[in-house]
């Protein structure tokens, strides 16, 4: 039953599994990602953004369930691509958003940014400078999933 869990509260209640990907326990936590990025035309013309971008998907899930630890099946990613302006300047930048039912702390975040900024490097060719994240801890209470919350 969700809210069960004294440790999350949304979990079914059973106790926590260990991720193969993390040594933490995994419960059943919701955790979305959201990437929102602009690159100049002359770099990129658009013809192989859909291959990068489900690279890329498939990257920051992979990275977002093993530092949160809960199974892939609970992380959400999307990638959008959006006009930027960044410190007055147009050019290769990206803003992301990870939001999760519990599970984010310093270290963690710490975690996330460093393997976020170099996915979007490797991939996007995106430099740490012009990159923001925003990590958002949100309440069981305020997620919604196949018809009710999870608090």
């Amino acid at each position: 039953m969700p809210g069960s869990c004294p440790k999350c509260k949304d979990c079914d209640g059973r106790p926590p599994r260990q991720s193969s990907l993390s040594p933490r326990p995994v419960h059943g936590r919701r955790a979305g990602v959201n990437v929102q990025y602009a690159i100049t035309e002359t770099e990129n013309d658009g013809s192989s953004a859909g291959g990068e971008d489900k690279t890329l998907m498939a990257a920051l899930s992979k990275a977002v369930a093993g530092a949160i630890g809960k199974p892939d099946q609970y992380v959400m990613v999307t990638v959008s691509h959006s006009a930027m302006l960044m410190s007055g300047k147009r050019g290769d930048a990206a803003f992301v958003e990870v939001r999760s039912i519990g599970g984010l702390n310093g270290e963690t975040n710490r975690e996330l940014s460093q393997q976020t900024y170099k996915l979007l490097k490797d991939s996007l060719g995106v430099e740490s400078d012009r990159v923001y994240l925003n990590f958002t801890d949100v309440e069981a209470g305020n997620w919604s999933w196949n018809g009710s919350t999870f608090g």
